[in-house]
């Protein structure tokens, strides 16, 4: 199945135009026609080797919104034209205790990358979205709502889901205090979530330019962090505090800001070590956690959610030449909120 995509040759390359040839459809696969992907900072993470050793040739992309185009002599979930969209993984070994309860993001054996990893038999390094045709196993895919602006969609499959699964496990509603530390491409989805599912939301961010978007995503109160003071008059206020950025920030202040048996989350990665006053979390039996984006049920799940509450991604959409500016920006925080690569452009 002849493909055209973006590629990464090398650690630290410029992405430059592709062919290659997807895998001919297996019983259970479906292929799809990608109509958009997003662009996540991981992406420019991997190709530029900054979180260890990748694999090249690299086609980055996982969050994939497509149309399904065939599908296998087996396929029962999908049929041609439904609309479809792809994550961050495409496989799992399916048989260990948390493949079996859905977490298959936590797979002991671990979990089949949408990219820079190998395909299940070893042998074939997975490519990924960023590119005109995509193949799947049925059961690693998810319906999405024609309702839902497909552009706008795509960054649910990872910036959403990143954001919508802790939110659901740390128990987000009516009467919970929630915090989301950061406004950027994780931080707005983490508002409109909490906002929808019921809970009271504030927005740290220590450029006070963006409280109108706070607001309008559904955020009951901004805090400016570039004053200090606003901080410490906040101790113990809330239940639930999601640190969004991949900055390098001082998380001990957001500690006192716990209320009794509350929880500091991260989901952004900075790469920096984290250190933390310990006697901070014995004050009020508090807890330091952390989340990796959904299992499949979950993804389904939020997508469902999102298409009953009207969410998706804001976006900046763009052309597939224009990849290496958009990543550019990305790094530089130049963007509302997440790129998305129009794949009709290659």
């Amino acid at each position: 199945m002849n493909t055209r995509g973006y590629v990464a040759h090398a650690a630290g390359k410029q992405l430059v135009p592709y062919e290659f040839d997807r895998r001919d459809l297996r019983p259970h696969d479906v292929a799809l026609d990608v109509l958009f992907s997003g662009i996540c900072h991981s992406d420019i993470h991997q190709v530029r080797e900054e979180w260890g050793p990748s694999l090249f040739p690299m086609v980055p992309g996982h969050e994939i919104i497509g149309v399904v185009s065939a599908v296998g002599p087996e396929v029962s979930k999908f049929k041609v034209g439904e609309r479809i969209g792809v994550g961050v993984f495409v496989d799992s070994c399916r048989t260990c205790e948390h493949c079996r309860a859905g977490l298959q993001q936590y797979c002991i054996n671990g979990m089949t990358p949408t990219y820079n990893g190998y395909e299940r038999d070893g042998s074939t390094i997975a490519m990924g979205g960023y590119s005109t045709r995509f193949v799947v196993d049925e059961d690693y895919a998810v319906h999405v709502a024609e309702s839902l602006d497909p552009a706008g969609a795509a960054p649910l499959l990872c910036a959403g889901i990143t954001l919508y699964s802790p939110l659901r496990h740390w128990g987000a509603g009516p009467g919970k205090k929630v915090a989301i530390i950061g406004l950027g491409g994780l931080g707005h989805m983490g508002v409109q979530f909490a906002h929808a599912m019921g809970a009271k939301v504030t927005v740290f961010s220590h450029s006070a330019t963006k409280e109108a978007d706070a607001r309008a995503l559904g955020a009951d109160h901004f805090v400016d962090t570039s004053d200090p003071v606003t901080l410490r008059e906040l101790d113990q206020s809330y239940d639930l505090i999601i640190n969004s950025t991949s900055a390098d920030i001082d998380l001990n202040p957001y500690l006192r800001l716990l209320a009794l048996d509350g929880t500091l989350l991260i989901v952004g990665l900075s790469g920096m070590p984290v250190t933390i006053q310990q006697h901070l979390l014995l004050q009020n039996r508090l807890s330091i956690g952390g989340s990796q984006i959904g299992g499949m049920t979950e993804l389904q799940e939020m997508m469902d959610f999102c298409a009953q509450h009207h969410i998706t991604s804001k976006v900046e959409v763009v052309s597939a030449d224009y990849v290496n500016q958009a990543w550019d920006r990305t790094v530089a925080s130049d963007v509302k909120y997440r790129f998305v690569i129009d794949m009709s452009t290659i």
